[in-house]
């Protein structure tokens, strides 16, 4: 599932095509995904022209001059795919090595000069939506999210009062999408780890110089991430033509086994189980 670094990088990828951009039709291929579609979407939708990008937590936002905003989630397996004439070039490949085939090609942008956008998608895990640009935080996929941990929302002070009086693990408190949208498992570790926090604390049990520090792990590792690429895409070129890979400077995630990088610490990162989902961090010095 692509996390908030990963959107981040699809909507600036994106946004080079679709700013600005008028939707001469819009193709759907089928009648759903993971939910319908909005009613007569594809009618509401062409002849529109699309706004500014934005994103909310891990959904993607697509505004249009209509008053109505696209919202859209990649689901575990979509991808942006950008075609210019014989020219193609993937925005969004993530991780599982899928092989691009028609049938899963749902929706289609086509755009005014003849580019199209693609939302390819093989498990159909992914969604689109339609809702009103000045409530859009009435949408049903919006509406519980919590503070956004990029920008001036998330402070120590924000952090203490979500966490105050809470008696779940950390690591449960930091993916719960109701306090803060848009962490993911992996952040999540790298995150805990950079401010040597242990993933099993109580939530409410943090004293103030800890949630200072996890407040700026956090801030740094998504920055770092969306500076990278993100960490699952796997094809995503930026303009240079370069690859990113965060995964290559993950600390904790996924090295079971490995020595703590944690100058001068000497500890093994392990893994456990919380909530059915993998935890890596280190013994020795998160605490």
């Amino acid at each position: 599932m692509p996390e908030l670094p990963e959107v981040e990088t699809v909507r600036r990828g994106l946004a080079p095509h679709l700013d600005g951009a008028r939707i001469e039709a819009l193709e759907l291929n089928r009648a759903d995904l993971r939910f319908p579609f909005p009613p007569d979407l594809a009618r509401r939708v062409s002849g529109r022209r699309v706004l500014t990008l934005g994103r909310r937590a891990k959904y993607l936002l697509i505004p249009l001059d209509s008053g109505e905003t696209l919202i859209l989630h990649l689901g575990m397996s979509g991808r942006m795919i950008v075609e210019r004439g014989d020219e193609a070039g993937t925005m969004a490949d993530f991780h599982h090595d899928v092989t691009r085939l028609p049938q899963h090609d749902h929706v289609i942008f086509r755009l005014e000069g003849g580019t199209r956008v693609v939302f390819n998608d093989p498990r159909r895990f992914g969604s689109l939506d339609l809702w009103s640009s000045d409530r859009l935080d009435d949408a049903p996929s919006l509406a519980t999210l919590g503070i956004e941990p990029l920008g001036n929302a998330l402070h120590p002070e924000a952090l203490a009062a979500l966490l105050a009086g809470r008696r779940t693990p950390m690591k449960a408190a930091l993916l719960d999408q109701r306090l803060i949208a848009g962490l993911g498992n992996i952040y999540v570790c790298e995150a805990l780890h950079r401010a040597r926090i242990s993933p099993t604390r109580p939530a409410g049990a943090l004293k103030r110089r800890e949630i200072g520090a996890l407040v700026v792990a956090i801030r740094d590792v998504l920055a770092e991430a969306i500076d990278a690429g993100g960490s699952t895409l796997r094809d995503f070129r930026h303009e240079d033509g370069s690859l990113g890979y965060f995964q290559h400077a993950f600390r904790v995630y996924d090295r079971e086994g490995e020595p703590c990088p944690t100058p001068g610490c000497r500890g093994i990162v392990r893994r456990l189980v919380q909530s059915g989902r993998s935890t890596f961090h280190c013994l020795e010095c998160q605490r």
